[in-house]
C-alpha cells in the first residue's frame, strides 16, 4: 500500500494511489522501479545538512557574488544577442501570475488574456516588420529562419535555398539540421550566375547582415520576383526603428531574433522566433495565429484562427512540426514594445547607429587597426586587428571589457564588435584606450 496522506507535494489520498497501481496493475510503487538496479536505487548524494530560511539566503547571495554579468562590464559583444536596455514594466507585468502561469491556449474560451496578448504582440510585429501577418510566435530566430525556407519550398515546389555568404553561419547550421532528411539543398550565392539557378525557391538574406552591413534587400526582392522564387529576410527588429522595414522593400517572408525587444540575453535563452509573411502565403504559415472577433453577446472576443502544425491536423498536411509556446516571452516582446511606442524604438534604433559609428571612427584612428570598408553599417562593424582578436580580448578582459567576436576563419584578424544604446561615451573611449594598450603590451 502506498500512503501518501498528508504529504505536502502529493496531492492524491493514499486510496487514490493505490487505485492507480491497482489499475496499472502492480501491488506497489516499488514495483514500478523494479528496472532499476538496487545500488542505483537510493544512492548517497551527500546532500549538505539542512539550512534555515535565512541561512539559505545568506548563502545563496554569497554564491551569486561569485556570477559576472553584462551589467559588472563595458560590452561590445553582439553576433546575434544583444544587451538593451529593458524597461521595468517588461518584468513587472511578465511576472504577474496569471501570465507568468499561463502556457498555451488550448481552451480558448478560458484562455482570453493570453490570447490578447498573442494578438497584440502579431499586431506590433506586423506594424514593425511592415507585413500582412505574423505568428504566435516560433521556437526563436535560426529556427524561425529554417522554417521559413521549407515554407518557401512548399510554396515554389522547388529545392534549393539560396543564400548570401554573410549569412550567420549558426543560422545556416540550424537549416542544414532542419532539412537534412528533405530532398532540399543550400546554395551560397557568389556571383550573378547562381542566381539563374532554375530550382531557386528562395533567397536569404539577414538585414543588416552577420558582419553589420544594410544588406539591398529592394534588389534581392526584385530578383527574387523575376525568378518566381521568393524573399526570406531575417532582421534585427531593433534596427527597424531606424530602417525601412523589409515589407516595404518586397519582401516576402521576414523572421528575426526577439530577443533584442526587452528579453535578457540569459546565456542564450529562452528566446522568441518572429514570423511575418504575405497575406497570400497565410495557409503555409507554421505556428498559430491568434484572431479578433466577436461572442454570443457581440463583446470582443479572440480565438486560434490557424493551427497549421502537427498536433492540430493530419501530421501529413502539417507545415510545421513546432509543437510549445512562447508565449511568455511574446508577451515581454509585447509590453518592451507597448512602453517604447514608435518614438522610443525609433530613439533606441538611432543611438544604437550614432553610439557604433562613433567607436568605429575611434577604432579607425588607432595603429594598427582598420575598419572593414562597408557601404554602411547599422550597429555593428567589423575591424581588422594587428593580431589575433583573442590575445586581444583577453586583454580586454583584465580591464573589465568584453570585446567583440573574433571572426576566424572568416576574416584574418577580424573582430566583429557591436554598440547598443547602453555603451556610453566613457565605456567607449575606454574601449578604445584599451585596445591600444592591448597591442602595445
Amino acid at each position: 500500500m502506498l500512503n501518501t496522506n498528508n504529504h505536502p507535494y502529493i496531492p492524491n489520498t493514499s486510496q487514490q494511489a493505490n487505485e492507480m497501481l491497482k489499475t496499472i496493475g502492480v501491488r506497489s510503487f516499488n514495483d514500478l522501479l523494479s528496472d532499476i538496479p538496487e545500488q542505483r536505487l537510493y544512492p548517497d548524494i551527500s546532500l549538505a545538512n539542512p539550512l534555515s530560511e535565512s541561512e539559505l539566503f545568506n548563502n545563496l547571495v554569497t554564491l551569486s557574488k561569485e556570477n559576472i554579468g553584462p551589467e559588472d562590464y563595458s560590452y561590445f559583444l553582439g553576433a546575434g544577442a544583444y544587451r538593451h536596455y529593458i524597461p521595468s514594466t517588461v518584468k513587472t507585468i511578465a511576472s504577474r501570475g496569471e501570465f507568468l502561469t499561463a502556457y498555451t491556449p488550448y481552451q480558448p474560451e478560458a484562455a482570453q488574456g493570453t490570447l490578447q496578448v498573442g494578438f497584440e504582440f502579431q499586431s506590433m510585429i506586423c506594424q514593425l516588420t511592415g507585413m500582412d501577418l505574423t505568428n504566435a510566435g516560433m521556437y526563436d530566430g535560426p529556427t524561425a529562419f529554417a522554417e521559413a525556407c521549407l515554407m518557401a519550398s512548399r510554396i515554389t515546389k522547388k529545392n534549393t535555398i539560396g543564400l548570401l555568404p554573410s549569412t550567420d553561419p549558426r543560422i545556416v547550421a540550424v537549416l542544414q539540421s532542419y532539412i537534412k532528411n528533405k530532398n532540399l539543398k543550400i546554395l551560397t550565392i557568389r556571383s550573378k550566375e547562381d542566381y539563374k539557378q532554375k530550382d531557386l525557391a528562395c533567397i536569404g538574406v539577414q538585414y543588416p547582415d552577420f558582419f553589420g552591413s544594410i544588406s539591398d534587400v529592394k534588389s534581392i526582392s526584385d530578383i527574387c520576383k523575376s525568378i518566381d522564387a521568393l524573399s526570406v529576410v531575417h532582421v534585427n527588429p531593433i534596427s527597424l526603428g531606424l530602417l525601412k522595414p523589409p515589407g516595404e522593400l518586397g519582401a516576402d517572408i521576414v523572421t528575426a531574433e526577439g530577443q533584442p525587444l526587452g528579453i535578457p540575453m540569459s546565456f542564450g535563452g529562452p528566446y522568441v522566433g518572429l514570423f511575418s509573411c504575405s497575406k497570400k502565403y497565410m495557409r503555409q504559415m507554421p505556428g498559430r495565429i491568434i484572431g479578433q472577433t466577436t461572442d454570443t453577446n457581440g463583446n470582443v472576443a479572440y480565438t486560434l484562427t490557424l493551427q497549421t502544425r502537427e498536433q492540430h491536423i493530419r501530421r501529413e498536411r502539417a507545415t510545421s512540426n513546432i509543437c510549445t509556446s512562447t508565449q511568455l516571452m511574446a508577451l515581454m516582446v509585447s509590453v518592451y514594445l507597448a512602453t517604447l511606442g514608435p518614438e522610443g524604438m525609433k530613439r533606441t534604433a538611432t543611438l544604437c547607429y550614432q553610439k557604433a559609428h562613433y567607436a568605429a571612427d575611434r577604432i579607425n584612428n588607432l595603429k594598427g587597426f582598420e575598419v572593414e570598408k562597408q557601404l554602411n553599417f547599422f550597429n555593428e562593424f567589423i575591424i581588422k586587428c594587428p593580431t589575433d582578436p583573442d590575445h586581444i580580448n583577453d586583454a580586454l578582459l583584465a580591464n573589465k571589457i568584453i570585446g567583440g567576436l573574433n571572426l576566424h576563419p572568416m576574416v584574418e584578424n577580424g573582430m566583429l564588435v557591436c554598440c547598443t544604446e547602453l555603451n556610453t561615451k566613457e565605456n567607449i573611449d575606454s574601449f578604445v584606450t584599451s585596445l591600444e594598450k592591448a597591442t602595445i603590451g
